[in-house]
């Protein structure tokens, strides 16, 4: 995936968290996610946490 497509994926929208990071307008901030990687959990789980994630949006 280029990294302009990549970038679609991660918006910014002021009325959600402050205008931080966000995957495509929905309620989970880029540095949750990042967080959760870093915690050591896996791409499937947290896609199992949230259906309306896709695997390309991490």
């Amino acid at each position: 995936m280029s990294e302009a497509k990549l970038l679609e994926r991660i918006t910014i929208n002021p009325k959600i968290f402050g205008g931080k990071p966000i995957v495509r307008g929905r309620r989970l901030a880029v540095e949750h996610v990042l967080g959760m990687l870093a915690a050591g959990d896996t791409a499937e789980t947290i896609l199992s946490g949230y259906a309306w994630l896709e695997p390309e949006d991490i």
